[in-house]
């Protein structure tokens, strides 16, 4: 277990970089990464590389035992290079441009791209490949599809479909595209989704953005080989942003050695909007289960954010100690933060690092030596640890993608309700792997799939024999409604997964953002939105029925035995309290372990391995928080403490007890 910090010496006097390590080593700090945006200092004009300045760099460092980790610089093409050859810029869908100014402005398929990042690539990594302090590379820097439209991406889009469907004539009967007369009788016909319009065929649009997926995908294995290839034994990854994007990110990291991710935890603690993406819990289950091991954190919070939008609250105290620790406790093996200082210069000065513009230490940098402490003390604990959870939740980047060209409803939102889902097991205590839909699933106890909008054979079988050899599975609203291609299977809703739910859609309503009322169990009554499939029970037993509306008294949630397993079928958008109520009755029947009343705020999650289990028990919020837990006796890894099953957190408090018996925390 190692904490680090991203270093840019390229930004500050090299007088200042002696000071910087002294102070780095003397904060516990043993990584740094460097140079994934330094392209233009590393090769100031074409063919005219300097080095010089990042080995000093990285000999400072070294000096006071800072290992290094070093980035590609392709996510910022130089001036130079987009003057001479304007073809890596991106094509917008107007056939625009997209001009250099922030960063990732370069088109993967682009000729010019290539050529020029194998000479850098290939120049730094022969160079530092065998640098005893280079430990390892990250690629590029956030990778995302661009959506190009320039001429290299038509002609790769064309030959990508030429290689899918065989023929024009396959494409079009797939596609479906007599509609509105938008037959191809010629592939030069075909292009990229051009005038972005909505309204484009849904078919069309979900294969482009597999071919965008795909190309970036493509761009990552082209970066690994040329680094494995010059720096042998030395580790390759790629830090992720956010969702939601694009890109498939299970494809894109088939290539690293770990996944990691850069992690900016909501400082607004009531209203995430300024920032787009989801970070929390999920972020770090998404992360853990792209490889399905654990993690680094290559970017953590250090200060408030700000830079393209308004500035974010400050931490409040304790916070970034806490989801630091939240980082470890889900699965991260280093946690490295953004940034050492805070940028004067360039469009990131108000993204705050450890230290502020003056340079001074301050409460946050207190924070982060406090954390950094207790990773050292805590390091043979953690050695060889990992989570082992008896839940899995299926993510399903195809799914994201189809649902966002077709909206199903007012406010239907598939990571939105993913979230919404995951947070309940997060209020019970209850860990969960979030992997890949296409992966195997047999050991879990529990497989939630939400909304499989897009079903084949493969999947759908796979859940049956899951199903039928005694696991326990939940299926959503919106599940078996499109083959592969994006096209509507022809049978009743949900069509290839009928049978396992022992339920058929009569019809449904997408009641959108007009709240709609669901009694549980017979006698618990809540709130439902976004969609209401309403359900005609075959084999299955109504758990659930409407209590709004015409539909008042019909099925929307069910049950059915199918094999050896169980199956349940949601056929609406529950709250957060039914869900709660949903998933612990699930739980107990399954014989999960659960926390009935865990606080609101305070997450639980288990790291275990070598004859270890680490309880982690984390407060993220303002307020003081008190639970009880049924782990009396276990000692507190950070004080030495004792258990006695009542918990006191504080603001942004952390506890970590360890069982060095590997007994089962009973909860």
């Amino acid at each position: 277990m190692k904490v680090g910090v991203d270093y840019y010496p390229e930004h500050w006097d090299p007088a200042m970089w002696e000071q910087d390590a002294q102070r780095m080593q003397a904060a516990g700090i043993g990584i740094a990464r460097l140079a994934e945006f330094a392209w233009s200092r590393l090769e100031p004009r074409e063919g005219e590389y300097d080095f010089g300045w990042l080995d000093t760099a990285i000999a400072t460092l070294a000096r006071h035992g800072i290992d290094i980790v070093l980035g590609t610089p392709t996510a910022t093409p130089p001036n130079w290079l987009v003057e001479k050859h304007p073809d890596v810029l991106p094509v917008d869908s107007k056939r625009q441009p997209v001009y250099p100014g922030v960063r990732c402005h370069r088109c993967y398929n682009s000729p010019s791209l290539r050529q020029y990042s194998e000479r850098i690539i290939a120049r730094l990594t022969k160079h530092y490949g065998s640098h005893p302090a280079v430990i390892g590379w990250q690629t590029d820097n956030e990778l995302a599809a661009n959506d190009c439209h320039c001429e290299h991406c038509t002609r790769g889009f064309r030959a990508w479909l030429q290689k899918k469907y065989g023929s024009l004539e396959n494409l079009n009967r797939e596609w479906g595209t007599v509609v509105w007369s938008g037959e191809y009788s010629s592939w030069t016909q075909v292009t990229t989704p051009l005038g972005g319009s909505p309204h484009l065929n849904p078919s069309f649009l979900l294969d482009f953005q597999r071919f965008s997926s795909d190309s970036v995908a493509d761009f990552n294995r082209f970066q690994a080989v040329l680094i494995r290839a010059n720096s042998p034994g030395k580790f390759v990854t790629h830090n992720l942003w956010g969702y939601p994007v694009t890109t498939d990110y299970y494809d894109l990291f088939d290539s690293m050695d770990f996944a990691s991710v850069d992690y900016y935890p909501s400082t607004d603690l009531a209203n995430d909007a300024k920032s787009k993406v989801y970070h929390g819990a999920l972020t770090h289950d998404l992360t853990r289960g792209l490889k399905r091991k654990n993690y680094w954190v290559m970017e953590q919070l250090s200060g408030t954010p700000g830079c393209w939008h308004p500035m974010s609250r400050t931490p409040f105290p304790g916070m970034i100690r806490a989801h630091a620790w939240q980082s470890v406790s889900r699965g991260a093996d280093v946690v490295v933060h953004f940034r050492w200082r805070t940028a004067r210069i360039g469009a990131e000065q108000f993204w705050h690092g450890l230290l502020d513009h003056h340079g001074e230490p301050g409460r946050r940098f207190a924070e982060f030596e406090q954390f950094s402490r207790e990773t050292q003390k805590l390091a043979p604990l953690l050695e060889g640890t990992t989570l082992k959870n008896d839940v899995a939740m299926l993510f399903s980047h195809e799914q994201l993608n189809a649902l966002r060209i077709q909206p199903q409803s007012d406010g239907f939102d598939y990571l939105g309700n993913f979230k919404q889902m995951h947070a309940a097991f997060v209020r019970l205590g209850i860990g969960t792997d979030v992997i890949n839909w296409t992966e195997a699933i047999d050991g879990y106890k529990l497989v939630v799939a939400p909304s499989l909008y897009l079903l084949d054979d493969a999947v759908a079988g796979k859940l049956r024999r899951y199903v039928e050899s005694g696991g326990t599975l939940v299926l959503t609203a919106r599940t078996g409604v499109k083959n592969m291609n994006n096209v509507c299977w022809p049978g009743r809703l949900p069509n290839l997964v009928g049978d396992v739910t022992g339920v058929q859609v009569d019809e449904y309503d997408p009641v959108g953002r007009d709240t709609q009322h669901v009694v549980l169990y017979g006698d618990q009554q809540f709130d439902c939105e976004q969609w209401c499939d309403i359900l005609e029970p075959l084999s299955a037993e109504t758990i659930g029925t409407y209590a709004s509306e015409y539909f008042s008294g019909r099925a929307a949630v069910t049950r059915n035995r199918f094999g050896k397993g169980v199956s349940y079928y949601l056929g609406t958008v529950l709250d957060n309290d039914a869900y709660r109520a949903f998933f612990r009755r699930v739980a107990e029947e399954t014989s999960i372990d659960f926390v009935p009343d865990l606080p609101e705020g305070v997450e639980l999650s288990v790291r275990s391995g070598n004859g270890k289990r680490l309880l982690f028990v984390l407060n993220l919020t303002k307020e003081s928080k008190r639970t009880s837990l049924h782990v009396r006796g276990l000692a507190s890894a950070l004080t030495g403490g004792r258990c006695d099953g009542v918990i006191e957190l504080a603001p942004g408090g952390v506890e970590i007890f360890v069982d060095e018996e590997a007994h089962r925390f009973q909860f």
